[in-house]
């Protein structure tokens, strides 16, 4: 089975988001989920920088490809967030829903109190 990993730490700032985007697309360069990985990567680390206490701290970015699936995941400094009532159009994580499922994608809360936002992108079968 293969498995690799990419991790990696970013200030929480908007720049940071767009540069850890840009790290997963050379991780998964010559991977066929790499666009859609990238996209939901942009997505949790937009919503970490705007929606947790990683504004004014660090998120961390972790992605692993396996024989069979991609797993992303950030790592957010926690804090109040909600998910917002839908105004009828889709926004980023219901773009993420769309991508790999509802059950693809999750949030989990560490004992530290962070937050891992979490997806799995299969990969196409040879």
């Amino acid at each position: 089975m293969l498995v690799s990993r990419y991790a990696a730490t970013f200030a929480g700032t908007p720049e940071h988001v767009a540069l850890a985007r840009n790290h997963v697309w050379d991780y998964l360069a010559d991977c066929p989920v790499a666009d859609d990985a990238c996209l939901i990567v942009s997505e949790f680390a937009s919503n970490a920088v705007l929606h947790s206490l990683s504004r004014v701290g660090m998120f961390t970015v972790r992605c692993e490809r396996f024989s069979t699936y991609v797993w992303v995941e950030v790592e957010d400094e926690g804090g109040d967030w909600c998910r917002p009532e839908s105004d009828g159009r889709p926004h980023g994580l219901d773009i993420v829903s769309l991508l790999v499922g509802e059950a693809g994608w999750g949030i989990e809360p560490t004992s530290e109190g962070q937050r891992i936002v979490w997806a799995r992108l299969e990969l196409p079968r040879p």
